[in-house]
């Protein structure tokens, strides 16, 4: 289920170090942790500034190194209209966060926010093409270096699959609530709990260790 870059791939000698935690399991779920710590009264933007936008999507391998270098060049060359697509970016995924929230907790959907979530993938769908490669076709986003909403495009696509797809009853939310971050259950018998096992299972674990630990004394 994770997207991959439809457009080219990027050699790994060329790859940058990751700056976002992509546990996620799906583009979409991934792009909706780039807000942190959401339980809390100071959640943790992580998406700052549109090359933090355009860094996101290189990570997530659906944008080459190459573009993200040209996008975020063009977002220093014109500024005002790479505020406004960071605004749009965050419009989108609190419209995807609504949703998908509302699904995990088995609440109804607001229709405002999946009226703005449709928006978004109604537009990424008038960039996307079909491409015949080999024997078989794809599709492909364009590669405009001066588009910048390019990054949005593949997020909102993710979005809708993921949403008309068969795993939508796998999404979960971080079983720790001190994280609640979204994340796509592919474990065999789709019992995860964590985003993360090295981490937000590994604390847990700790604890109950330490608790245990206490009750013994």
């Amino acid at each position: 289920m994770k997207e991959r870059n439809i457009q080219q791939t990027t050699k790994a000698s060329e790859r940058r170090p990751l700056q976002f935690d992509l546990c996620g399991g799906a583009l979409c779920l991934d792009f909706i942790n780039t807000l942190d710590d959401r339980y809390s009264n100071e959640p943790e933007e992580l998406i700052k500034s549109y090359i933090d936008l355009a860094r996101f999507a290189e990570d997530a391998e659906v944008l080459p190194r190459q573009q993200a270098d040209r996008l975020c060049a063009e977002s220093i060359a014109t500024p005002e209209r790479a505020e406004k697509v960071l605004a749009a970016a965050i419009e989108m995924r609190e419209a995807m966060y609504a949703v998908f929230w509302a699904l995990v907790r088995k609440t109804p959907v607001t229709p405002s926010a999946l009226l703005v979530l449709n928006r978004y993938i109604q537009s990424a769908a008038q960039h996307e093409s079909l491409i015949r490669q080999g024997p078989r076709f794809e599709w492909r986003f364009d590669a405009s270096p001066r588009d910048l909403e390019a990054p949005l495009w593949p997020i909102a696509r993710s979005a809708a699959k993921l949403l008309a797809s068969d795993h939508l009853q796998f999404v979960r939310a971080c079983a720790s609530k001190t994280c609640e971050w979204l994340f796509l259950d592919e474990s065999k018998n789709h019992r995860r709990r964590w985003c993360d096992m090295t981490k937000c299972g590994n604390r847990a674990k700790v604890r109950r260790f330490y608790k245990r630990k206490k009750a013994e004394e």
